[in-house]
């Protein structure tokens, strides 16, 4: 399994969200997009799935996780503290 904690650069992540899938899964890395790709088991609707992502990373990294940018996208900016 890759290593989310591999990719922090300057207490930032970048991720690709695929919501809406069967479990929360670190899929890979993007060399071109320079980002992971990970599935979100939570609806992209309602905010359901970036709550979802940031729950999922703080208990991957246990440290405190929050949306820099990309609230409404798939690619987000990850804040890491």
């Amino acid at each position: 399994m890759i290593n989310p904690a591999d990719y922090i650069k300057d207490n930032s992540l970048r991720i690709i969200v695929k919501p809406g899938k069967k479990q929360n899964y670190v899929l890979g890395y993007d060399y071109d997009k320079k980002a992971l790709i990970v599935e979100i088991k939570a609806p992209a609707y309602d905010n359901k799935a970036n709550k979802e992502v940031i729950k999922f990373f703080c208990k991957l990294l246990k440290k405190h996780v929050r949306i820099k940018s990309g609230h409404t996208s798939h690619t987000k900016i990850l804040i890491i503290s």
